[in-house]
């Protein structure tokens, strides 16, 4: 394994701003290890070096770059997500031959911070489902266990990072293809909140379900990348100014300050949950995260249970997500039905059938959630649970059926533990927790206020830090 791939990105980033080593090379490295581990779990099947050399070559670091900046740091960005003249094919064989002629005006932002992109990552067709497998490119596998999946839908980026293809990725979020992945591949994936890093051009500009956000083997890189991200974009309505100070400079400062950030005099307050009341979630998984809880205490964290009520948040939810597919995805897949997967046909046409009253009822329900979830945060710095309700599993299979004798309804009744947060419109960051017997990762999900997300990457670094699980260096597949 070349040693320039086992590198954070910050060291890289550093090193290029120093000089002491150069863009070419970084390429070179990520085009050497991708070609040395991708046969095994097929996450960046979509390259494209020429372009990242191209670019390379005309790249002007301004004088002040700002936070952020990436001196020519290679990176993959989602197949969901248009980059000028390379292959976009969205997981659809409807689209399999497509070249974006503009890139996302996410992308737009990355390069000017000297992001490099050297492929597109593997993702399910239209993000649809958390088990990352298309009939374009076919299955992306779990390093950890290459029989299993590494969840979805930014499963492409989170193998990415995880086997040291690359330094940083980009994901998508809606019902928790940021978090759900990161948790299965033992990485950091954080979804940000809404507006914090400007999307477009997009069919719902006012949708606050669908975010972008960063994905990187430390709390550290994802930070550097969230600031790389982050700036306002008066295209996008919901977009936010960065933050007056950095992402990485709120996490070095709490880190060197060496406690817990916290609004309240007594230090910092976290209810912990293991199921939000809501689903049966695997015993081990549980067991994972309330030893992690354990650390944060011995941290000086006041734990308790005291979760917000998420009743009634899977049809609130599942009405949402499925108007939102009639919207953005049905006038796309409209006389292309033969070649496109069944659940999200499905998933579109449910949309279409909702009635008024039930998307009003919808939408009432999200209301009194953000208000339940609004008064937590009054007397609470933060909401920690498990990422996912189970460990990964069989890549055969298209999602999880069942966990401890509950049989779930549909393909993503299964993601319910990060779909009830999307909801909130809160930021939620997957942390690596630990292992289980078998040797698989488990996430630990955390939710901080809405718009906490420097707080919340704070917390992560910490407890990151005193967890020390080992996995900052790239994994080999097995």
């Amino acid at each position: 394994m070349n040693d320039l791939i086992k590198l954070t990105a910050r060291q890289a980033v550093d090193l290029l701003r120093k000089g002491e080593v150069s863009p070419p090379e970084l390429i070179d490295a990520a085009e050497a290890r991708i070609n040395e581990v991708d046969g095994k779990v097929n996450a960046v099947p979509t390259r494209c070096f020429e372009r990242a050399r191209a670019v390379a070559s005309r790249l002007e670091h301004p004088e002040r770059p700002g936070p952020g900046y990436l001196y020519g740091l290679p990176m993959v960005i989602k197949d969901l997500v248009e980059v000028a003249g390379v292959r976009t094919t969205w997981g659809s064989r409807a689209f399999e031959n497509h070249i974006s002629t503009s890139s996302d005006w996410s992308v737009e932002r990355l390069e000017r911070k000297g992001a490099l992109i050297v492929g597109k990552a593997n993702t399910p067709e239209f993000g649809a489902g958390a088990q990352t497998f298309n009939e374009v490119f076919g299955t992306t596998t779990n390093p950890w266990n290459t029989a299993l999946t590494p969840g979805g839908s930014s499963g492409g980026s989170a193998v990415a990072v995880a086997t040291g293809e690359v330094w940083l990725a980009d994901g998508s979020d809606l019902g928790g293809s940021l978090r759900i992945p990161a948790s299965f591949a033992g990485v950091v994936g954080l979804r940000p909140s809404p507006g914090r890093v400007g999307l477009g051009p997009r069919g719902l500009p006012f949708d606050t379900l669908a975010v972008n956000g960063p994905m990187a083997r430390t709390v550290g890189d994802v930070a550097l990348l969230l600031d790389a991200q982050s700036g306002l974009d008066t295209r996008d309505p919901l977009s936010l100014p960065a933050p007056e100070e950095s992402f990485v400079s709120t996490v070095d400062r709490q880190m060197a300050l060496g406690r817990l950030p916290s609004r309240f005099a007594g230090g910092c307050r976290i209810a912990f949950s293991p199921d939000l009341g809501l689903c049966p979630v695997d015993p081990e998984v549980v067991a994972i995260c309330e030893a992690a809880m354990r650390r944060l205490e011995k941290l000086g964290a006041r734990v308790d249970d005291k979760a917000p009520d998420f009743s009634g948040s899977e049809e609130c939810f599942q009405v949402l997500r499925a108007i939102n597919f009639a919207a953005t995805v049905w006038p796309r897949i409209q006389g292309k039905l033969d070649v496109v997967k069944k659940e999200v046909i499905w998933n579109a046409e449910k949309g279409l059938k909702h009635t008024g009253p039930e998307i009003a009822e919808a939408r009432r329900q999200q209301g009194l959630l953000y208000n339940r979830i609004a008064a937590f945060f009054e007397h609470h710095d933060f909401l920690a649970l498990p990422t996912v309700v189970a460990p990964p599993f069989d890549h055969r299979q298209r999602y999880l059926e069942e966990v401890n004798g509950r049989k779930f309804d549909t393909y993503i009744s299964w993601l319910i533990l990060t779909f009830a947060v999307t909801l909130t419109g809160t930021p939620a960051i997957s942390l690596p927790a630990g292992f289980t017997k078998s040797g698989l990762p488990v996430g630990l999900q955390i939710v901080a206020r809405p718009r906490g997300d420097a707080e919340l990457l704070a917390l992560s670094a910490l407890l990151e830090a005193d967890l020390a699980l080992g996995t900052h260096n790239p994994v080999t597949p097995q």
